[in-house]
């Protein structure tokens, strides 16, 4: 049985440094990751770029393809669940590669709650590699102006960052901004959440005709999407929809 544990972070995997004058720290990093083996963010073994290794990736909790077209939940039968069916969302689809289980929860924690920027990398690459590729425009989920200061950086966009680079699509991080500073959505029972983030969010970008995906790393009742999806077809967008790393099942 594999032995799952979250690798600790190290200066040679922490990400190549981002401003204009590190140019040659970050070829160093390359070369160090082309020329030793780096440790797989899982169980420690060998990985040819530090993220995870291929038998980590296999035991993923990939999600079914057999998933409700519009907000990714596991059906039996049909392309609509039922919950979509009675009350559509005002976002289009919802694109996700994994279920939020272990070990990919305890990831996307390491990254939100303790820090791990270098998480980033390996989850906007897994996501990237599963969406299609549609969009004309990234708009990462909004954090809250006190919660961004207490966590130092905004998860979503780091992932985001990563997505854009990969597919190309403009990233547009200034578009959206949350001006409402609610309870973390986690800690309220599901029937609360749209309530809770009801007029949270403002958009002062003109995103007439544009197809706008939405990026974040965990997707549960879709609350908070919906409420973003509500905003962004206000300020003109044609199309929302949603990119996630992990999608919530259904308790």
């Amino acid at each position: 049985m594999k032995s799952w544990k979250i690798q600790p972070e190290s200066s040679d995997r922490a990400g190549l440094v981002s401003n204009s004058r590190a140019g040659f720290l970050n070829g160093c990093l390359r070369f160090g990751r082309a020329r030793w083996p780096q440790a797989c963010q899982l169980c420690g073994g060998e990985s040819s770029d530090g993220a995870l290794c291929a038998p980590c990736v296999a035991d993923l909790p990939w999600l079914p393809r057999s998933r409700c077209t519009v907000c990714a939940v596991p059906i039996g039968s049909g392309a609509v669940c039922g919950a979509c069916l009675d009350r559509p969302p005002r976002f289009d689809r919802v694109e996700a590669p994994f279920a939020y289980r272990f070990p990919v929860d305890a990831l996307i924690q390491a990254l939100k709650y303790g820090g791990r920027l270098a998480l980033a990398r390996t989850l906007g690459e897994a996501l990237a590699q599963a969406i299609p590729r549609d969009a004309d425009a990234i708009v990462p989920m909004p954090l809250a102006r006190g919660r961004l200061a207490e966590r130092g950086f905004n998860q979503a966009l780091e992932i985001a960052r990563m997505v854009a680079a990969r597919t190309g699509i403009p990233l547009l991080p200034l578009a959206c901004r949350k001006v409402v500073d609610t309870p973390p959505q986690a800690a309220l029972p599901w029937k609360e959440r749209a309530k809770n983030v009801r007029r949270a969010f403002e958009c002062d970008a003109d995103l007439t005709g544009q197809r706008i995906a939405v990026v974040d790393d965990v997707l549960t009742t879709g609350a908070t999407l919906n409420e973003l999806a509500r905003v962004l077809r206000r300020a003109g967008a044609a199309e929302v929809a949603g990119w996630v790393v992990a999608r919530t099942l259904p308790r």
